[in-house]
């Protein structure tokens, strides 16, 4: 394992779960970590959203990591792993932690508490009471239009001053409150975007990085977006992005992660497009959106985009 302060930068991908006739499909699951291990990408979030983290036992989650792990020690290639945990009791929370913090993995990434909506004070002491107990550093995940509540930037720069919360994933959906953070957050506090569809206005606006779902698709071009900003050359970071940011769009115009599992079931990465209930496969029309798009970029022998 690695210290996460140091590696929560750059392009990293919140993996997909595969299933297959209603079970977690390992060999699909080596057959992703194979080839994303090969492209530019920094490190795995595991069973978070884009994973369907919810819908996953806890033996399920124990073997996902360890497969996961396994592929790559095999391959030879180190990516830190982080695991998704989520909940709405504090509590319930601290157990999740308490029984992973054996596992082989470099970090947490964790919501905000849906349903219950807690005040500020209650997300401040909420995410300090689980920075307390995790073994593993705590990346924070702002994502209110999932959990019904947001982070105030008040209440993550206090967070941010906890020695084991090292940084946080910003889907806020707000353009000011995101620019604000990034200038008033503390050295070595990482920030990296998860909006998919206003990624490049984050780092463009200095997040350290990205966890996308759409980077299953076109990677190397999404890395490359981070690489030529980093080198002050924001016209080709720019240029890269009309490449790709249609796939920010039309991979969320169903719910997530249905759309990239069609995707990666067409070009063979995975065996079956399939989710779990309530989430279900996608639609006809978007199916048929998908294979023109898949037609137009994929190459001719099957292979999944890079």
């Amino acid at each position: 394992m690695t210290d996460l302060r140091t590696q929560l930068h750059g392009l990293w991908l919140p993996l997909i779960t595969p299933f297959r006739d209603g079970a977690l499909d390992e060999a699909s699951t080596r057959r992703l970590v194979h080839h994303y291990a090969a492209q530019p990408i920094d490190g795995l979030i595991l069973a978070a959203t884009s994973g369907e983290g919810l819908a996953l036992s806890s033996a399920e989650l124990a073997t996902l990591v360890a497969v996961v792990r396994d592929e790559l020690a095999a391959i030879g290639r180190f990516l830190p792993i982080c695991l998704g945990v989520s909940g709405a009791a504090t509590a319930g929370m601290i157990e999740a932690l308490e029984a992973t913090a054996a596992w082989p993995i470099d970090g947490y990434l964790i919501s905000s508490p849906f349903y219950v909506r807690p005040s500020q004070r209650g997300l401040l002491a909420h995410f300090t009471a689980l920075a307390d107990a995790a073994r593993h550093p705590v990346v924070l995940y702002n994502i209110p239009y999932r959990s019904s509540v947001a982070l105030d930037n008040q209440t993550l720069l206090r967070l941010a001053g906890h020695s084991n919360i090292v940084g946080l994933k910003d889907c806020c959906a707000n353009r000011g409150q995101t620019r604000e953070l990034l200038q008033l957050r503390p050295d070595g506090f990482r920030v990296l975007t998860g909006e998919d569809s206003h990624a490049f206005d984050a780092l463009e606006a200095g997040a350290d990085g990205a966890i996308l779902l759409s980077a299953h698709l076109e990677t190397a071009t999404f890395a490359a977006i981070q690489s030529q900003l980093k080198a002050g050359n924001n016209a080709a970071a720019a240029a890269l992005w009309d490449r790709v940011s249609d796939l920010t769009r039309l991979l969320f115009t169903e719910p997530s992660p249905a759309p990239a599992k069609y995707w990666l079931a067409k070009t063979g990465l995975i065996a079956s497009p399939e989710a779990r209930l309530p989430m279900v496969q996608v639609g006809a029309d978007l199916a048929a959106r998908l294979d023109r798009e898949i037609a137009k970029r994929t190459p001719a022998k099957g292979t999944a985009s890079s």
